[in-house]
């Protein structure tokens, strides 16, 4: 825990409103069996959909849920995460091994599904001591590629999720869903404060939306800290996390939210509120830079990654959209993630760096 007595209150009142430990073990012991040991940790580095680790008997488990009170349309569907991590079990694509789904809501007030909880790092805010190697680092650029290439090369229709999205119209519609993720979260928001640079970039991004060079399975928030990598040299990567936002669409939407959170040497401070979703480590020697990125993957899909600054804009645009959902989340009292109320400017700085890369200043 983090302060004093009163930080604590607040996180423990917040743990008891995402989970009852009573109700989540009676169905775990009807579904995986009886237990002595069982233990429940609240994992916070995520701040989207709620992570909780489970330990039951000696199984390591997570279970992942929305979090508490009223969300934006379609956002926090943890159960379509489930589904298509399930049916991607047997495929190359790396994900965690899943154990159950839940749609009862009288459990803990919410669907929700569990999974295995996958043994390795997760490269946030630094790179691991094992991995701080030129060679090493640049196979970290590889894997990342070459996971997100393994997520695209699947045919959705031989395993199941052929039904899964509307691929045609999907870069325009992820304009217009985010358009109105923003103005749901403006409803309360815009009592605090104002973001009109947002309605600049919504106008350009409206008006130059780009055909897609092809349709394929998209993993909707593929970037360095949502992958795993197992322990050991050389980096291996072992599972792809938060799929809540995948569907059937343009796969250079992926590559440009990747390619968004990917800093190369010279590049301008990333926004100071969202230092935290920002690591800048890979502009350290032997990281691949976004232009090498970017040739791994038209070399190995065939796929050319043409109108950088829209998908790039878009993901930026994406983000300060999920920055306002967290802002109005923390006005309405609905979490307790000390990343929420610093969207407040985040979310503004954000804005800026979008019409910065429209305007080419921030170039691939």
């Amino acid at each position: 825990m983090n302060g004093g007595d009163g930080t604590e209150e607040a996180e423990g009142a917040y743990f008891a409103r995402i989970v009852d430990e009573e109700s989540l073990a009676s169905y775990f012991e009807r579904e995986l069996g009886s237990v002595e040991e069982y233990h429940i940790e609240h994992h916070q580095e995520g701040h989207s959909n709620e992570t909780l680790f489970v330990e039951w008997g000696e199984r390591d488990l997570v279970v992942r849920r929305p979090p508490p009170g009223e969300t934006a349309d379609t956002a926090h569907d943890v159960l379509r995460e489930h589904r298509v991590m399930d049916h991607l079990q047997d495929t190359p694509v790396r994900v965690p091994p899943t154990v159950l789904a839940c749609e009862d809501e009288s459990i803990l007030d919410c669907e929700f599904y569990v999974m295995e909880r996958v043994g390795g790092s997760v490269l946030r805010e630094a790179e691991p001591e094992r991995f701080a190697t030129p060679a090493h680092r640049q196979r970290i650029g590889e894997e990342l590629i070459d996971g997100l290439c393994e997520i695209h090369a699947v045919d959705p229709g031989t395993v199941g999720l052929g039904e899964f999205g509307h691929p045609e119209g999907f870069t325009e519609r992820q304009v217009k869903r985010w358009s109105e993720q923003l103005t749901w979260a403006f409803d309360v928001t815009s009592d605090e404060r104002e973001v009109p640079a947002l309605y600049d970039v919504m106008e350009w991004l409206t008006a130059n939306v780009p055909d897609a060079p092809t349709h394929t399975l998209v993993q909707g928030d593929y970037k360095l800290d949502n992958v795993m990598f197992a322990p050991g040299t050389p980096p291996e990567l072992v599972a792809v996390f938060d799929w809540e936002l995948s569907t059937l669409g343009n796969p250079l939407v992926d590559l440009g939210w990747l390619l968004s959170y990917w800093w190369d040497a010279g590049d301008p401070d990333p926004p100071a509120a969202t230092d935290s979703l920002n690591a800048t480590f890979m502009t350290r020697e032997g990281y691949p830079t976004r232009k090498e990125l970017v040739e791994r993957y038209e070399t190995k899909t065939g796929i050319e990654y043409e109108h950088d600054r829209f998908y790039r804009a878009l993901a930026v645009y994406k983000l300060a959209g999920l920055g306002e959902m967290f802002f109005r989340r923390y006005l309405e009292g609905n979490a307790d993630d000390p990343l929420y109320p610093k969207m407040e400017t985040g979310v503004p700085e954000l804005a800026d760096r979008a019409l910065r890369i429209i305007a080419g200043e921030e170039p691939l």
